[in-house]
């Protein structure tokens, strides 16, 4: 048995911790309309609603509880407008005594609402120890749990050593740039300002997220020449040819990725194997509405357009993904006649995996064990995440995902958190906090 796989530091049994799960115990009904509070703000993304309206509702409630707090509005990044500005807090309290800083960082952004709901998305609602709304669960539970984790032991050790963060930022729906990349640009993720990094997103709250499958998102367009649809031989249609580029994904691009499997934990199962989708596919003229009664015009399309998200896995190299699509597409023009493409990236992130040693990890996985009476699950994320920022540009190695709620119910209709996972996420978060910035039971805090 390792030392994750029961509450063995002296943290876990340490009697000073009652008076802190008393405070836990005692901020239930705070939480829950915390986290309705913060369901109740529509920060829809896109495009970017009440950013600055979120971070000033965060503002009031940590500056109550004795953090400092910094507004960072990341100019210029993709979104970035006077009509939608993409603002973001980061709120700290800083110790009585020197110590690491731990810093807890959720994305305030939701995606749009979609169809299909029999809740409120905005309204919060509590039904049978269950908080729904968009966001609940993907990530704002997270975020409150952080907060009245934070709370809490403060509260408890006011005189405790290093620094508590707490950071609500923008843009982690679409690839965090307005956000966590900024933060990271300007040196809040250095490694010699933070130390211990926790992303509460909804992984359950006995899993720790060490990381993340990388990400290529490209845009392939096929040309064709247009003519009048009854005489279709005098044209070359372009959505026949973008047929033959879907065909020989699914002869050979598919197939060679389902047979690729990781050795990092990623869940589900599936996502293992790299993955590919095809987010969008439109070819011709511009889209009817479903509801029109004009007829089209009879012309042969001489463009058609799809997006591909393609995961891959740590195994793989960026430049192996591209590759592997070009060659198929190369491989079509010499062979396909008139077949002609023009291939645009849009995005890409790579993969990002924490080690099981790491200090995070170690007291994280130790906290889970006391709360839980169970050692953790480790995984990794099939989505990136914001880790990759602080990864990559912070050079911050020491950071995990851990938080409230099922993974499965992000960006569904009827999203939810339950009360209870939040309670048990906050007392592990609380107790992590007390393992990394109180000195050992026996130990005498050394002098500022």
């Amino acid at each position: 048995m390792d030392s994750a796989s029961a509450p063995s530091s002296k943290i876990a049994t340490d009697p000073r911790l009652g008076p802190l799960l008393q405070a836990i115990a005692d901020r239930r009904d705070d939480l829950i309309a915390l986290t309705q509070d913060l369901i109740r703000i529509p920060t829809l993304n896109p495009p970017g609603e009440n950013y600055r309206l979120i971070c000033e509702y965060l503002d009031t409630r940590l500056r109550k509880s004795g953090f400092d707090t910094e507004f960072i509005r990341a100019f210029g990044t993709p979104g970035d407008c006077e009509a939608y500005p993409r603002w973001n807090i980061v709120a700290r309290r800083q110790g009585a005594h020197p110590g690491p800083c731990v810093h807890f960082n959720s994305h305030t952004d939701v995606v749009e609402v979609g169809s299909g709901w029999t809740q409120d998305p905005f309204g919060g609602a509590l039904k049978d120890g269950l908080i729904y709304g968009r966001g609940a669960c993907d990530m704002k539970g997270g975020l409150a749990a952080s907060i009245i984790a934070a709370e809490a032991f403060v509260a408890t050790f006011p005189d405790h050593a290093g620094a508590v963060e707490i950071s609500g930022t923008a843009d982690e729906e679409s690839g965090g740039y307005g956000g966590v990349a900024y933060l990271a640009e300007k040196g809040y993720f250095s490694p010699d300002r933070v130390q211990h990094v926790i992303i509460p997103e909804p992984l359950q709250k006995d899993r720790i997220c060490l990381g993340h499958r990388g990400g290529w998102w490209a845009e392939i367009e096929t040309f064709g020449e247009i003519a009048h649809g009854s005489m279709p031989f005098l044209g070359d249609c372009a959505v026949r040819h973008m047929g033959a580029v879907i065909d020989a994904f699914e002869t050979t691009l598919y197939t060679a990725m389902a047979a690729r499997h990781t050795d990092m934990p990623v869940v589900p199962e599936g996502a293992r194997s790299s993955t590919m989708n095809i987010n969008s596919i439109h070819g011709g003229q511009a889209e009817r509405p479903l509801d029109s009664t004009a007829l089209p015009s009879h012309c042969v399309p001489d463009s058609c357009r799809i997006v591909i998200d393609r995961r891959f896995l740590i195994e793989e190299s960026l430049d192996g993904v591209r590759d592997e699509v070009t060659g198929l597409l190369d491989g079509l023009k010499a062979n396909r006649p008139k077949f002609d493409y023009a291939l645009r990236e849009l995005n890409h992130v790579l993969p990002s995996m924490t080690d099981r040693d790491a200090p995070v990890v170690q007291t994280v996985a130790r906290q889970i064990a006391a709360v839980m009476g169970r050692a953790p699950e480790y995984v990794a994320s099939p989505g990136s995440y914001d880790q990759k920022h602080i990864d990559r540009i912070g050079r911050l190695k020491n950071c995990i995902a851990y938080g409230p709620g099922l993974l499965e119910l992000a960006h569904k209709p009827d999203e939810y958190v339950g009360v209870d996972d939040m309670m048990d996420s906050v007392a592990v978060m609380a107790r992590s906090l007390a393992e990394l910035l109180l000195p050992a039971p026996d130990a005498t805090p050394t002098p500022d």
